[in-house]
């Protein structure tokens, strides 16, 4: 039976698909399995659904949830010697189902792919006016990188920007206790048994699963709050993170961008241009760029013919400042001697204004 039609007038655009994303705390709560549940209800509903990718690790459960249910192969991309697979959105914008599964958001293509990450060709299937159902781990947001590492000592390498999760039309938490999500893991429906013992002794113990339910139950409050009747924040708040070129600075953009993302504020990054930039500082400063806007800011480097402190102060002026995000100082008592302290400066030029200085730990 074929699915609604969209009526579009002749010549207009398609209206852009809807994303509805099952987020939770780790692997094996269930994500994929509501997703795939989903899927098929619309599909009893007469909607053309279909898989577009879908990643069962060789679960059980997965497999028998995704059984029957329609899927588009996957696109070959060949690699030096290896044929890999990945979504293919070009096989899928010409053959226009009403809603496709795309797990696993956080995903990084292969090489050759024509979008570096997952995330970006949903958001082609959606310009395409195709609705989207997806996957992802709470781990995997930008913003709280730092967090999830400091927490569980795992640095996570694929990032998926905020601004995806706040631009989806839905989000359906899918929550599990970590006493439950380890009897999953040792009854063998996570991960084979070669790699159960330790998954339990590192990544899921009960103290980090702790954290990273409690993480995604906070940030998908905060999300949902975010969307508020009207569209508008409550109050125009303007975080201002003032970065070095220095290793810490990915930790102050990401503090400062859970701080506009909790006030519903604009997020800008600033750092002060150096006399000469090493090829290092330009490379850290490229990362904070990314970084930046994967939060949805405005990153910009100022003339550093000045002083420094004074260069923020005036910055932040102009931009109307209501907070401002700094890390402690690397200079040398020396140093501060000679050229002045940074933050007693902003402290001094930017009364009214909160500054919160963040600990170098």
């Amino acid at each position: 039976m074929p699915g609604p039609v969209r009526l579009t007038p002749p010549g207009a655009p398609a209206p852009r698909g809807t994303h509805r994303i099952v987020i939770g705390m780790a692997a094996g709560v269930g994500k994929t399995c509501r997703a795939l549940s989903d899927l098929r209800e619309r599909l009893e509903r007469g909607e053309d659904a279909v898989i577009g990718v879908l990643e069962t690790h060789g679960r059980r459960e997965t497999l028998e949830a995704a059984e029957g249910l329609p899927v588009v192969p996957r696109r070959a991309i060949r690699h030096g010697h290896v044929t890999l697979e990945e979504l293919d959105v070009p096989g899928l914008i010409t053959r226009r189902p009403r809603v496709v599964l795309v797990d696993e958001l956080a995903h990084t293509n292969a090489p050759g792919s024509a979008a570096g990450k997952r995330w970006q060709d949903v958001e082609a299937l959606r310009d395409a006016g195709i609705d989207v159902l997806s996957t992802l781990n709470v781990q995997h947001l930008e913003s709280l990188n730092d967090v999830v590492a400091r927490l569980t000592g795992v640095r996570v390498r694929e990032r998926v920007p905020d601004h995806v999760l706040h631009d989806a039309d839905e989000l359906v938490l899918v929550d599990l206790p970590p006493e439950d999500l380890r009897a999953r893991l040792r009854a063998g429906k996570v991960y084979g048994p070669e790699k159960i013992e330790q998954a339990l002794a590192n990544f899921f113990t009960v103290p980090n699963l702790t954290a990273l339910r409690e993480i995604a139950l906070r940030h998908v409050a905060q999300a949902v709050e975010l969307d508020v009747p009207d569209g508008q924040p409550a109050a125009h708040e303007v975080i201002v993170v003032a970065m070095a070129a220095e290793a810490t600075a990915a930790r102050l953009i990401r503090r400062g961008g859970q701080l506009a993302e909790r006030l519903r504020g604009e997020l800008h990054v600033v750092s002060v241009r150096p006399g000469r930039l090493t090829q290092e500082q330009s490379r850290l400063l490229d990362t904070c760029r990314e970084i930046t806007q994967a939060l949805g800011g405005h990153f910009e480097l100022l003339d550093g013919t000045g002083d420094v402190g004074m260069t923020l102060v005036a910055y932040a002026r102009r931009v109307h400042a209501t907070q401002i995000v700094m890390g402690e100082t690397s200079r040398s008592r020396w140093a501060e001697l000679f050229h002045g302290d940074i933050i007693k400066t902003v402290l001094r030029g930017t009364q009214g204004t909160d500054v919160h200085v963040i600990s170098r730990d």
